[in-house]
């Protein structure tokens, strides 16, 4: 899929990777008795021992890192971890409550009362063991020929597994007010190409340990030892050659790169195998004449392997989808295997409490319907409108920003000054709510109910082809510690989930404040206008709106950037990948840029503007408050994973990397030249 929702933070979790002024937001719903309580910034977090021109993340962050090792159930934990963790006492109590009512419930709070229960009877799990998916896996069985099999493909992408590519909807990339079809590279399980391809040794003890997972768990679907070993050695060899066809990620972040309007019979001509019309026809796909093939290439490779692959092997790769996509959801024995093998990713040492596991479940099946009442709980009824007085004073700044640019011309200028007021902000929860009705939740049907949410998902984008586009739609759920900025609609979401401590705390002062939740702000509009962002227009349009001596501009300062960051250390000797990471060091560096100019303005109009608090002025507090959001502990294995697979760098370098190259915080330290937080060749976009 090709819509990009480029957010803050990790979209997910390292885990799920394998498998996104000082007003009141909300209620303070911390501290409650048994409740985990919301992090906030904390003077005492700071390791006074450390020069802070010499290291200024350990300086901001040492005794929070020192204090806060990384829980069992966890594969970091970072701020986003520990609002998380709040909001699962949050939602637990919401489930809890809509399970325990009987009859007079919505529908919407029985639905998500229903689903929850029947994730959390772990009992009845136990009891049926893989026989839920039966169905499915008689299913695959009972195959002829390849055809069949495809058509088999394409119903199993309906409920949950990701077999052979991928296919949905997306807005057209020029025509962003009208969506089509998209396919795209897919079908492998492990993180990454790379994970397949690459003989660094600890990607090659990941094979081997997939390898031995593969056989474990067709050994417990009652394959023999021989015959489950073959069966994985098949998988893997599948899904190498998938693996081998499919696009580098860190190319794939040119949406150029992925634009290739074609008909239907164009793509079924140069990958006959796939049967395209027929699977699309299969899923119950509206019909439709043209759509975007992501990267075409990997079909035409792909095509060659569909005809010389045996059947009865792709049988076996269809058998591994299934069981790969649902067994976290069957009996102990099956979970506790597949949780085995992601610890070998993540390096997590504890597979995290059931009840957070269902917490999740529900919020992926039925996200709307949960985010409303964690909306009514948590938000208030002002905390849309006060978010969006700041969102103004971020845009506002970086519309100085981007008039007083040296480097820019005034033809580009007036462009991107078009863009950015053209740019739509979605705060808190959406303005029209997600319709379930038509979605049918068991109680006491687990797998059943995963199944057709899943179905109903994939059948919602589907439906959307050759529609005009949703601009109202939400890509994250209203309890999602997170936000992004998307291209294809030029606009920046914000969840309730993300607007509390210590992103934002009423309590604090507005240079902690624009230090989180502000920073964040100016990095999802920054997006807008990074490597990626800058190739689509206010419309979403892909559309070249640079003169040519700025586009050589930007990328020259761009280069400074990837090479910045492309010398930082991620773990041992594994250094970043400062091409895959570019578009949020640059949000990073210009949101903390346009976050304080922001900051700068509401303190000229206030008595308060060189107070001190705890001994430091506000432009030290704001960048205290940007490090806090980011202190982290990480799991070597996660850090190893991020590098290879996330955007975003780790947070020791998105405080570092940003604050050595800003005068402002140097002139806020009084570091002197030659300190390792004054870069002597600072890098800036924006």
């Amino acid at each position: 899929m090709i819509a990009r929702m480029i957010g803050i933070g990790l979209v997910m979790s390292a885990a799920a990777v394998f498998y996104q002024t000082s007003a009141v937001v909300g209620k303070d719903v911390g501290n409650t008795a048994g409740q985990y309580p919301a992090p906030k910034f904390d003077i005492a977090n700071l390791d006074k021992s450390i020069d802070p021109c010499v290291d200024f993340y350990q300086f901001a962050c040492g005794n929070w890192i020192k204090n806060n090792p990384i829980p069992p159930d966890y594969t970091d934990w970072v701020s986003f971890t520990e609002v998380q963790e709040h909001n699962y006492v949050v939602l637990r109590d919401i489930l809890e409550k809509a399970s325990a009512n009987g009859s007079g419930r919505s529908p919407n709070v029985q639905k998500i009362g229903d689903f929850y229960s029947a994730c959390m009877d772990e009992r009845d799990a136990n009891k049926k063991g893989y026989t839920p998916l039966k169905p499915e896996l008689d299913r695959v069985a009972a195959v002829n020929d390849k055809t069949q099999m495809l058509e088999v493909m394409a119903h199993d992408s309906l409920l949950g597994p990701n077999p052979l590519f991928s296919f949905s909807s997306q807005p057209d990339l020029h025509n962003a007010d009208m969506t089509i079809a998209v396919i795209d590279q897919g079908g492998i399980s492990l993180p990454d190409r790379d994970y397949y391809l690459k003989d660094d040794p600890d990607m090659v003890t990941i094979r081997k340990a997939f390898g031995d997972h593969m056989t474990k768990m067709f050994t417990m679907i009652g394959q023999k030892p021989e015959q489950a070993s073959q069966s994985a050695a098949t998988v893997l060899k599948i899904e190498t050659e998938l693996a081998r066809a499919a696009m580098d990620r860190t190319l794939r972040r040119d949406p150029k790169v992925l634009d290739h309007k074609m008909t239907v019979a164009q793509i079924e001509a140069q990958a006959p195998a796939f049967h395209l019309a027929r699977y699309f026809a299969v899923t119950g796909a509206p019909s439709f004449q043209e759509l975007n093939v992501a990267n075409p290439e990997y079909f035409k490779a792909v095509d060659s392997v569909l005809q010389n692959t045996p059947l009865d092997d792709w049988k076996k790769y269809m058998t591994w989808q299934l069981l790969h996509s649902m067994a976290a959801w069957l009996s102990n024995d099956f979970v506790n295997e597949d949780f085995k093998f992601q610890q070998a990713i993540t390096g997590q040492k504890q597979l995290q409490a059931r009840w957070k596991r269902c917490i999740n479940a529900t919020d992926g099946a039925l996200g709307e319907a949960l985010g409303q009442r964690y909306v009514e709980e948590t938000f208030g009824a002002d905390g849309k409108q006060r978010t969006l007085k700041m969102v103004d004073a971020l845009e506002n700044a970086l519309q100085r920003d981007i008039t007083t640019l040296p480097w820019m011309t005034e033809a580009t200028k007036k462009e991107a000054l078009i863009k950015l007021a053209a740019i739509r902000n979605k705060i808190g929860y959406p303005d029209r709510w997600r319709d379930y009705s038509r979605l049918a939740i068991e109680p006491g049907d687990l797998i059943g109910n995963l199944e057709r949410a899943s179905e109903f998902e994939a059948h919602r984008q589907l439906a959307k082809i050759e529609k005009p586009t949703d601009k109202l739609e939400w890509g994250m759920t209203p309890p999602t510690v997170n936000a992004y900025y998307s291209g294809e609609h030029n606009e920046i979401v914000f969840p309730a989930g993300i607007l509390q401590p210590p992103f934002f705390d009423r309590t604090m002062d507005d240079a902690i404040n624009f230090g989180g939740i502000g920073l964040v702000i100016g990095h999802e509009l920054t997006h807008g206008f990074d490597d990626e962002g800058r190739k689509f227009d206010p419309q979403g349009n892909l559309r070249d709106w640079w003169t040519d001596e700025d586009a050589k501009q930007f990328e020259e300062r761009s280069n400074c950037v990837v090479t910045e960051y492309s010398g930082f250390t991620s773990v041992d000797d594994l250094k970043l990948n400062g091409k895959l990471t570019l578009g949020e060091n640059t949000a990073d560096n210009g949101g903390a840029r346009i976050a304080l100019m922001a900051l700068h303005e509401l303190l000229n109009k206030s008595q308060d503007a060189n107070k001190t608090i705890d001994g430091y002025a506000p432009d030290q507090r704001y960048f205290l408050g940007f490090a806090r959001a980011w202190c982290e502990n990480a799991t070597p294995e996660t850090l190893r994973l991020g590098a290879r697979v996330d955007e975003h760098s780790p947070g020791r370098w998105r405080v570092n990397g940003v604050v050595q190259n800003m005068p402002e915080f140097q002139k806020a330290f009084g570091c002197k030249a030659g300190q390792p937080m004054v870069k002597e060749n600072a890098c800036r976009v924006w």
